[in-house]
Order: C-alpha cells, then structure tokens, then sequence
C-alpha cells in the first residue's frame, strides 16, 4: 500500500515536471530577456526542491530484496509454512526502514548549527560595546584583597570568554588593593596568562582604587554597557546607572532588579562550561 502511494506520487511528480518543462520553453522561446534574476532564482529552487523530494521518496531496492530473501530463509529453517506473514512482516520492516532513513536525511538536513562561543558571548551582552569588571572572584582565585599582599592567579577556565569579550568590547578591569605590590602582582598575573597578548586589553585599562566606592566611582564615569562584580552592595548601587549588571556568587540570590543577573562565575553565565 505504501509502495503503491509513493509510486502514484512519484509519478505525479514527473507528470508535473513535464508540464513544467514544456511550459518554461515556451517562456523561453518567446523571450529570455525578460526574465529577471528573481524569475529565474525562484525556477532553480523549485528544481532543487523537486530533486530533493525525489531522493527522498526513491524506494532503495536492495535492502528490500535482502530482506525479503533472509525473511524466506527463516521461515524454510524453521518449518513454517505461512508465507503471507512472511511478506508482511518483510514489508514491514522495509517500510520502516525507509521512514527511518528518510527521517534521518531530514533531521540531518535541518541539523542547527551550534553557535561559537564569540557569538553566545554577542548575544548574551546584548551587543553592549563597553565592560566593566572587577578581579576578585571573577578574574582571579583570590577573593580578598588581603590574598593579593600574597599572590595573584588568573583563573585558567575564563580565559577564553575573557580573550572572547575584548575582541569586541572595551573592557576595563579594577580591583581595590592595600599596596602598589598589590598593583604589580596582579598585572604580572595577566600577563602571564596572555591578557594582554590578543591587543584588546592593554595594562592601561587595568584601574587600582583603595575603596569599594572608589570602584564604584570608576564605573560611573565610565558608563559602561555592562559592569560585572561579586560585591551586592556595589551591584545595587549602580543598578539605576548601569544598564545591565552580572552579579557573580556562588549563592543565587533575590533578583533586586531586572537589569540585574546572577551566575557562580563568568564562564557559566556564557555557557561555556
């Protein structure tokens, strides 16, 4: 039945194509100068769309065949006689067969394309063109500026979405510190880690403040699309100024406004870990 239904269709389908055939040389042989791009754009897409259509309805043979003949097999090994179930199951089986494979072109055709990482990193900025962000906790391992008197490390797993915001953002970052010590420890951590080696981040964009306000200050006058920050107070006195905000805690907290956001650290928040 089904076998009967795709050739009916099969055959409508190159009934149609004659048609179509003797109806575009007539367009033709009358004047070929008077079809624009578009005409002719729109004659090759159906081409294609009817090629298509044909390959996936083509029967494949072979398997059929194949199936049939082990379907036979079995039946004579085992002595039974009924040849009816025999023909019924083999077209069965070849008609699912089929509807998997032409469900398998289909799904592997329209397969989405997985977005890059510089793209997620677009989307979820909303396009902002300009970031703010501070170090501790976000950039860093550290998280007190007590640990910087000590040492400062990158954090290996932002890196790429770090080195991904600054090929199309102005990104600033800052860090309240105890020391000029402080100041050179951080920047030899950057360094090191090859922050400063993609030419979107250069040591100048790098602020040092010896207050939370003091930071506070530096975002205001720099009125970024987006500033990122650990610190809740900070992240709800500059929500009425700032655009969008990421607040980074490991403790999802109550959202104090919608411009806000939370994630445990910037690399989740673009998903790419």
């Amino acid at each position: 039945m089904a076998e009967t239904s795709k050739d009916e269709l099969v055959q409508l389908i190159r009934k149609f194509g004659a048609y179509l055939t003797v109806k575009f040389s007539n367009i033709f042989s009358i004047s070929l100068n008077n079809m624009n791009s578009r005409s002719l754009g729109a004659i090759a897409g159906f081409a294609v769309a009817v090629v298509f259509t044909w390959r996936l309805l083509r029967t494949p043979r072979g398997p059929q065949r194949r199936i049939q003949k082990r379907q036979a097999a079995s039946s004579s090994s085992s002595g039974l006689p009924s040849q009816t179930n025999t023909t019924s199951t083999s077209s069965g089986v070849c008609s699912t067969s089929e509807d998997l494979r032409a469900q398998n072109v289909v799904d592997e055709f329209f397969q989405p394309v997985k977005p890059t990482l510089g793209q997620i990193v677009r989307q979820k900025l909303s396009e902002g063109r300009k970031v703010t962000c501070r170090l501790l906790g976000v950039i860093l391992e550290e998280s007190s500026p007590e640990e910087l008197q000590k040492q400062a490390t990158v954090r290996s797993s932002v890196l790429e979405v770090l080195l991904e915001i600054t090929k199309f953002c102005d990104l600033y970052l800052m860090e309240r510190v105890l020391d000029d010590e402080s100041e050179k420890k951080i920047l030899q951590a950057l360094e090191y880690a090859g922050v400063f080696t993609s030419g979107g981040l250069i040591k100048e964009k790098v602020l040092f403040c010896s207050t939370e306000n003091g930071r506070s200050s530096f975002v205001r006058q720099l009125e970024p699309d987006w500033h990122i920050d650990t610190n809740p107070e900070v992240v709800s006195q500059l929500a009425r100024f700032i655009k969008y905000q990421l607040h980074v805690t490991p403790i999802r907290p109550e959202r104090t406004a919608s411009n806000v956001f939370s994630s445990p650290s910037l690399e989740q928040f673009f998903g790419s870990i």
